[in-house]
């Protein structure tokens, strides 16, 4: 009752110096002000918004609605057990690549984490970062065939595994100890049968079969088949089944607390990648990083995808924006491909913060409890910031010994 009180008396001290507004608001107003303070005309600048606002809008409303679905269906069964728990932290690396998204993977295996849930957000980015096909497949491609030529898949998978473990081990260590009030919570007992287990966790085995027939077969030209073998239409599988395992009365109850969730979501997403677009646009970034060669260059092209996370948010847009601006800074510098392609994945982690759709994701799961939006903040930030070092000078080592 204290802290209520006390967090009530000094909401007026604060809001005198800091409007106290919502971060939808704030990310509006920063995008406007940013756009017209910079001298772009009122209709590029509200171009420039619908473009950056709806970019990924389309393909996050497919993640999210029936990963909430899922997991709104899965809350109602008693899955919260500590085996349950430790089986989806240890598999969220494979998760994360697997379906070429963390926030797919996270959302997906939350309701069966139990306290383990901000081990398994660590671990399902960096799966997505590090292994193949996720990142290091993306970036590589985005590079050109000058890079693509000269690594072979099975060098990126090796050498992405063997990055990804003591990566994902300093995200599983930052995670029990940056966050003690879930680690020391109770978890609920569990009495289910081994059948039942199997049973509740059917949508997730549905979901990995499908993406395992998906990796072998490929594409077949069908689309129906070709969608639910790609990573979006797996989940939507497990989420129908899921929904199919929950009594009849309370299904419309789950997919209400889904759209909820997923709409105020896109609203944060799309005003988040409207101020990274409008700011992309104003910033000229590929400047800002020198040609070099050796550990010169790998730093830079850290500290360039560094630059691009920060201004985009989303990890996917990263990737995607970054790689052209890098590929002539590689070809020129003659960097060691394989070693360019994780040095940008690492500058990736760079940060979790509240323009990535990922940090409302995890923030309003596994760190529900926090009152703190500063501490949220640490926690996810920190952890990444931590992965990403901690890569970084792994890789950096490597390289130097090796040439």
């Amino acid at each position: 009752m204290t802290d209520v009180n006390t967090a009530k008396a000094e909401t007026p001290s604060r809001s005198r110096l800091v409007p106290d507004l919502p971060l939808v608001v704030w990310m509006v107003a920063l995008t406007l002000i940013l756009g017209l303070g910079s001298g772009m005309g009122s209709v590029d600048l509200v171009a420039a918004y619908n473009l950056g606002f709806g970019r990924a809008l389309g393909e996050f409303a497919l993640i999210l609605l029936p990963s909430f679905t899922l997991a709104a269906a899965l809350s109602r069964q008693n899955v919260a057990s500590e085996a349950a728990g430790r089986a989806t932290a240890f598999a969220s690396p494979v998760a994360g690549a697997g379906m070429i998204c963390p926030d797919t993977a996270y959302a997906a295996l939350s309701p069966a984490a139990g306290r383990y849930k901000l081990e398994l957000a660590f671990g399902a980015y960096a799966g997505f970062k590090l292994l193949y096909p996720a990142g290091p497949l993306i970036v590589a491609a985005g590079l050109g065939t000058a890079v693509t030529e000269a690594v072979p898949p099975v060098t990126l998978l090796f050498a992405g595994v063997l990055l990804t473990v003591p990566v994902w081990m300093t995200g599983l260590f930052w995670a029990r100890y940056s966050n003690k009030a879930v680690e020391s919570a109770p978890i609920a007992a569990t009495e289910q049968t081994s059948a039942g287990l199997i049973l509740t966790f059917a949508p997730f085995l549905v979901m990995t079969a499908l993406l395992i027939v998906g990796g072998v077969v490929g594409q077949t030209g069908i689309g129906i088949i070709d969608f639910l073998l790609m990573p979006k239409g797996a989940l939507l599988c497990a989420a129908i089944l899921a929904l199919l395992q929950t009594p009849h009365k309370a299904r419309r109850e789950c997919l209400d607390s889904a759209v909820r969730r997923t709409g105020s979501l896109l609203l944060v997403i799309g005003a988040a990648s409207a101020f990274g677009g409008v700011l992309t646009m104003l910033v000229p970034l590929d400047r800002l990083v020198p040609n070099g060669s050796g550990l010169v260059t790998l730093l830079a092209l850290f500290a360039l995808t560094v630059i691009f996370k920060l201004a985009q948010g989303s990890s996917m847009a990263t990737f995607a924006a970054v790689a052209p601006v890098a590929a002539p800074i590689v070809v020129v510098s003659g960097a060691e491909p394989i070693a360019a392609v994780f040095a940008i994945c690492l500058g990736s982690f760079i940060a979790i913060l509240p323009n990535d759709s990922y940090y409302w994701l995890v923030r309003r799961d596994a760190l529900e409890h926090e009152t703190s939006e500063a501490r949220a903040i640490r926690i996810l930030t920190g952890g990444a910031i931590l992965q990403a070092c901690i890569g970084m000078a792994l890789l950096l080592s490597v390289v130097a010994v090796w040439t």
